[in-house]
């Protein structure tokens, strides 16, 4: 092995890492990796705080999904707490759950990925972003801005700001119930939100007609899946059971305590990235790869439970063996389905006079030394595992974020797409998009797993074994 390609930083994501792609001296690809280079280092500096504080706190790792790390957090302070949260209150939380995934997966669908697929894997790198999309498709950019809209209207009219809305959720529950003046607006402009959504299904699956070529390349491997469902196998997303499936379809594990994640999840590390790389354990590392997110969620789920989301889950699943779609590319097509999902349970939600109650807090002081949260984040399963001292004090913490899980699987997504595209040494932007494309897929979000900070420009050096610059592409 003599050369090395490195995509620095990959762009339209959440966060910042650089890709490695290592050859052999033939020019041929022998392995790619995602490396992120940013530390984050939550876990330790929580540690000394005052347990409530760490929903706020947590939060902050992300301003894209800071509602998914609100709940896995103070679930894990109801454990400390010991608290039987009242169901007016779950219900809400819930329902801003509902918003976070509507908002996140509207952001990664219509203005982080639609680029690739609708103007093309290798069209001009200056077209080939939203404001591209602007001239080209400017009703799809119209369509996700309203939908992204929508679901941050749901958090800022439970918790008061679209963003880190922490002091509304607390342990214990909620602090206010929500008003029937919020409810009737949010269900005035709920119709148009789901007319938007199914427009979008219809025309992503005649655009698939066409994309071929990105289902069959871009990270399609057989690996397990992992999740919440319901107790009756249903999709889910803020409690149930931890469910695990094979590559084939069938249930190897199923109803796992989401607070025992441990027993059966593991993290390795390696010396090029900070990210960890959780794997089943009874497996071992690296074959107990498993995915995450939209995907993984609706290949677990044995049904929807709403209308409109419970047809498409039919018909998404039609596009795999099995019931089982291992096409990352489908990434996609999963995000839709939830977003018509939740959409639905939203207006369930909304429609139920129970979210009325003032009973939505139960507050109590630490009645235990640890606490553990799991909820399904737009990306994935995430956890939330807290210690404390007789006085409620922080003395430590792990968390496992969503794209953590998915570590494993994205560096063998990327390798898969290396080697089928890149042979050589001279290179194209257009080729170099693709390894990116199958990254942008699993919709990362590197915050959450690195609190990365920094620039972001790209550039892409090919270099020969004794350093010589060989090719480079530069934006």
């Amino acid at each position: 092995m003599n050369d090395e390609i490195v995509i620095n930083p990959v762009t339209r994501i959440e966060g910042h890492a650089k890709v490695t792609i290592l050859l052999w001296e033939d020019g041929s690809v022998k392995e790619a990796r995602l490396q992120v280079t940013d530390f984050r280092g939550f876990e330790k500096f929580c540690e000394g705080r005052p347990f409530y504080e760490m929903p706020s706190i947590t939060s902050r790792s992300c301003g894209i999904c800071p509602v998914s790390h609100l709940l896995a957090s103070v679930k894990a302070c109801d454990e400390i707490l010991a608290v039987s949260v009242p169901s007016p209150a779950i219900l809400l939380r819930r329902l801003m759950h509902m918003g976070q995934l509507i908002q996140s997966h509207a952001l990664s669908f219509f203005h982080l990925s639609s680029p690739d697929f609708l103007l093309g894997i290798d069209s001009d790198p200056s077209k080939r972003n939203i404001f591209g999309l602007m001239e080209s498709h400017p009703y799809l950019v119209r369509r996700g801005i309203r939908l992204r809209k929508f679901g941050q209207e749901i958090i800022e009219y439970l918790g008061g700001k679209r963003i880190h809305s922490s002091d509304w959720v607390v342990p214990g529950g909620v602090k206010t119930a929500i008003s029937k003046e919020r409810v009737n607006k949010l269900l005035s402009n709920l119709p148009e939100a789901l007319e938007m959504t199914l427009k979008t299904i219809s025309m992503f699956k005649d655009n698939l007609k066409g994309l071929e070529e990105e289902i069959e390349n871009f990270g399609n491997f057989p690996t397990h899946y992992m999740g919440l469902v319901a107790p009756n196998g249903g999709l889910e997303h803020y409690d149930g059971g931890i469910r695990i499936v094979d590559p084939e379809g069938k249930i190897v594990a199923d109803q796992l305590d989401p607070r025992k994640y441990f027993e059966y999840i593991e993290e390795a590390v390696e010396p090029w990235t900070y990210m960890k790389f959780p794997y089943y354990k009874p497996l071992g590392y690296p074959d107990g790869a498993y995915r995450v997110g939209p995907l993984a969620r609706l290949n677990i789920a044995s049904h929807c439970g709403t209308p409109l989301a419970e047809e498409e889950l039919r018909e998404f699943k039609q596009s795999g063996r099995n019931g089982v779609v291992h096409s990352t590319f489908l990434y996609h097509y999963a995000r839709l389905v939830e977003i018509l999902f939740c959409l639905e349970r939203a207006k369930e939600i909304l429609e139920d006079e129970e979210i009325y109650s003032d009973n939505v807090q139960a507050k109590a002081s630490p009645n235990r030394n640890e606490g553990i949260g799991v909820a399904e984040a737009p990306r994935g399963t995430l956890i939330h595992h807290y210690k404390v001292n007789k006085e409620g004090i922080i003395t430590w913490v792990n968390m496992i974020i969503a794209t953590e899980n998915n570590n494993v699987a994205c560096n063998m997504a990327i390798t898969q797409v290396a080697k089928k595209y890149i042979h050589g040494k001279r290179l194209s932007e257009g080729l170099l998009n693709k390894v990116e494309a199958v990254i942008r897929a699993f919709d990362p979000c590197l915050s959450c797993a690195t609190h990365a900070s920094g620039s972001m420009a790209l550039d892409v050096q090919l270099l020969d074994s004794e350093g010589n610059l060989i090719d480079r592409v530069t934006c």
